[in-house]
């Protein structure tokens, strides 16, 4: 461990600065220091600017105070006046002012938004958090810190640190302690709820920071998980290096003096010390209870056993345990069960938190910027620090983007703005499905930050964000309109891929479509086939058909086979040429449609509605599909699918569709264990779960009722006709409503222009694009598509836009 890193942390842990003087430690660079610091290969923090308004000037005085804080890390932090010195590659462009940058020696490790640095507590976490960025492992999922603690097993124990919110004070306090005793222990940082919920936690809502010691280094066997303590102390520098110490320390201590003439490291750690007196007769049992004991109050409560055979112990027979409070006396008292000395203490440690808790509270200035109106925007809020590795991804300008949507076969488009919480959310997953597809022949991903190039955008016609565009060569854009998901936008683009329709020129090549060497080709993308029959290709409605099947490219594989030949693949169907195959796998039933003569929009409509499955499992993914057609809900909840009652009531709904007798409704079931969602809207339905499987009607009427089949009848076919019937002639109640009601952000919308004009008149409008020189007309126009970009900015902000909140 670095003996003056030691030093300087504990210095900064009595909370007074830690310079020794009032002498700043901000350097004022030249052009030639900043090079030779650049040549010296020493980490630096430099600040580039040539201006000085109001924000700038609160930033610099948060800069000053970093450098006496860094200082002690190795980092030196420095300004330099672009006015005077004028520096290539920083001291130019639109981004002088607002960007900080972290060198080693010449090597930019990272570039910081000065609103990341906002203060000192976040530039030296920021800062710490990059200089360990290979040393702090940064985990999202409980499978990710597994393999942390399998790799760290016989060899360092691990610090588990959730920060809800980067670059506070407790982010701080944790790189600093990762700089101090990184060396022994493998730090490790999350900000998602999947981990509090990985390590026990049931408030997963909470914003609390927290931080565990999971004891890796006595573990050998990989299966065995590594004990675990919470550090239930508010996560500051102080709590940190005690909790640490007291990992270190036994978990039990053995003496023969007297409790009052006892010290252990617990004392002067502030630490409260619980004594259990041994008996010669029981020692070995007495062992056991204190070792019990002190695994449940490990971190908060150092454990002592005393021996009784010893002359040196001079406490009554009468007790048989003691504690000591940080800065008081002795207590003694009796005790009955291990229990009782649990419970006593957890009362009184859980006292004490909460009594800190409320003070710590009525001093926060953040109550309500801690409580984000979005899950998205929280998420962003918690990531901002993360690095986004655009390597797969074009970042396309004003210059490239017309080159780069004319050039390649596919190019898929990401429009986007920097600030807007859903887009830097959605900019992971986008970025995933880059490096997913990374060397497809002739497919681009690209992205267009409109913060930017407002002027491709406003060409592009994009008024909402983030949105996804599809360009193929002389070929009007597409857009995306799927789930903002990995796998959802990796299938559409691969779907894209395949050209639509696909030609057919003989029945082998449609019965290989259907289930031959053309199906198997792309059988992991889909399993749905359509096909357009036709006598031959002057029939009047094949160009429609071709173009709704351009139209459907990345939603479904079409294929075409416009030829004499066409007429037997209806033989035995019910309906005459032109018509509609759908296919959904080998040996499947195919459904056969007769196609009417009309545009290639009605086309689109017409197919999207046929490959629909007349009996789904409903996902969040596909519900707004089957909404769409405006039927109400015949909805089967099913819990374990494989036991005999889910079973049966599948094959019940399952022979009345096929029986045509449903038609009014649409025909749906939810595994609960798939998308445990359904276990929520049944309780929102009824106010609890009705034993399953369970059948519902929802969205009947304009009035929300929603109707339960009743639980004592067997979900057979002829009792699911009768209840039908009974339903729909008013015979049976509702036994539930859904709310029709208004869901708004749980807090107000914030207006952060208007917040940064308070704070420093007039920065808020500098931030706009910059117009342009020429004519009084061309500056109207540009100052009303600026008026029009801030409409557009909230209007786009959808996670604070009150909307309409419906149920199933």
């Amino acid at each position: 461990m670095c003996i003056i890193c030691l030093v300087a942390f504990l210095f900064c842990i009595t909370a007074v600065q830690c310079s020794s003087s009032n002498t700043s430690k901000l350097i004022e660079d030249s052009g030639q220091s900043f090079m030779e610091r650049m040549n010296k290969g020493k980490t630096s923090f430099v600040y580039f600017g040539n201006d000085v308004n109001p924000t700038i000037k609160q930033f610099l005085d948060q800069l000053e105070m970093s450098a006496d804080a860094l200082e002690d890390y190795g980092i030196s932090v420095a300004k330099v006046n672009c006015s005077k010195e004028a520096i290539a590659s920083y001291c130019t462009g639109e981004k002088l002012m607002t960007k900080a940058y972290l060198f080693r020696g010449s090597e930019v490790l990272r570039s910081f938004d000065i609103d990341t640095v906002f203060d000192v507590n976040a530039i030296v976490s920021h800062v710490l958090f990059t200089v360990l960025f290979n040393e702090v492992r940064y985990v999202h999922t409980p499978s990710e810190l597994l393999v942390v603690e399998n790799t760290a097993k016989q060899m360092r124990d691990v610090v588990v640190g959730h920060i809800p919110v980067l670059g506070l004070p407790e982010h701080r306090a944790l790189m600093e302690a990762a700089f101090v005793y990184g060396s022994k222990y493998q730090f490790v940082q999350t900000t998602g709820a999947p981990i509090l919920k990985h390590m026990g936690v049931d408030d997963l809502s909470s914003s609390h920071t927290r931080l565990w010691f999971l004891h890796c280094k006595d573990v050998s066997n990989q299966i065995d998980r590594c004990p675990c303590t919470p550090m239930r102390k508010p996560l500051d520098t102080i709590n940190i290096h005690t909790f640490l110490q007291l990992m270190e320390a036994p978990l039990i201590t053995e003496t023969t003096a007297d409790p009052s003439e006892v010290d252990v490291i617990h004392n002067h750690l502030s630490v409260p010390v619980l004594y259990l007196f041994s008996q010669p007769q029981t020692k070995h049992l007495d062992r056991v209870t204190a070792q019990t004991v002190a695994l449940q109050l490990r971190g908060e409560v150092g454990v002592v056993l005393v021996h009784r055979d010893s002359a040196n112990v001079k406490t009554p027979l009468q007790y048989n345990a003691a504690y000591q409070l940080p800065q008081e006396d002795v207590k003694y008292i009796t005790v009955n069960s291990a229990e009782e000395i649990v419970k006593h203490f957890k009362e009184e440690l859980v006292q004490e938190n909460k009594m800190i808790e409320d003070e710590e509270e009525n001093e926060e200035h953040w109550s309500d910027l801690d409580i984000l109106d979005d899950e998205v925007s929280e998420s962003v809020y918690r990531d901002r620090d993360l690095m986004l590795d655009l390597e797969s991804v074009t970042e396309l300008t004003s210059d490239s983007f017309q080159s780069a949507v004319t050039q390649n076969e596919i190019t898929v488009v990401l429009f986007y703005y920097k600030w807007d919480a859903v887009c830097m959310a959605f900019m992971h997953t986008y970025i995933e499905v880059a490096d997913a597809l990374e060397g497809v022949n002739g497919l681009v991903l690209a992205a267009v930050d409109c913060g930017e190039w407002t002027d491709v955008c406003g060409d592009q016609n994009v008024t909402s964000f983030p949105i996804i565009m599809i360009y193929r060569p002389i070929e009007a854009p597409r857009v995306y309109r799927g789930m903002l998901g990995t796998n959802s936008l990796q299938k559409f683009i691969l779907l894209s891929l395949i050209s639509g329709p696909v030609s057919l020129s003989s029945s082998a090549e449609v019965l290989s479509f259907f289930e031959g060497d053309l199906y198997r080709k792309h059988a992991d993308l889909s399993s749905i086939r359509v096909l357009g029959l036709f006598t031959s290709v002057q029939d009047a409605g094949v160009a429609a058909f071709e173009e709704a099947a351009k139209l459907l490219r990345g939603e479904t594989i079409i294929g075409i086979f416009a030829h004499k030949e066409a007429e037997k693949w209806v033989e035995g169907l019910s309906v005459n040429l032109p018509a509609l195959l759908v296919s959904r796998g080998p040996q499947v039933s195919r459904e056969a449609y007769y196609l009417p003569s009309s545009s290639a929009k009605d086309l689109v409509s017409f197919i999207q509605r046929a490959v629909l499955d007349p009996f789904p499992e409903l996902t969040v993914e596909n519900l707004p599909w089957h909404l769409q057609l405006g039927k109400p809900l015949l909805l089967l909840f099913v819990g374990k699918y494989r036991n005999t009652e889910s079973t049966t009531s599948l094959a019940e709904m399952k022979h009345l569709l096929s029986s045509g007798q449903l038609h009014s409704f649409l025909p749906c079931w939810i595994h609960l264990s798939r998308t445990p969602i359904g276990r929520s809207v049944l309780e929102k339905f009824f106010g609890f779960v009705p034993p399953l499987p369970a059948l519902v009607i929802s969205q009947l009427g304009a009035g929300g009722e929603v109707f339960l089949f009743p639980t004592g009848r067997p979900l057979k076919a002829e009792n699911i006709l009768q209840w039908l019937r009974a339903v729909e002639k008013r015979d049976e109640h509702p036994a539930g409503v859904i709310p029709d009601k208004e869901w708004g952000p749980s807090v107000p919308f914030y207006d952060f222009l208007a917040i940064m004009d308070q704070e420093a008149p007039g920065y808020a409008s500098q931030r706009g694009p910059k117009m342009k020189t020429g004519s009084k007309e061309s500056h109207r126009e540009q100052k009303d598509k600026s008026s029009n970009q801030r409409q557009t900015t909230h209007s786009s902000s959808s996670p604070h836009k009150p909307h309409k909140h419906s149920e199933l």
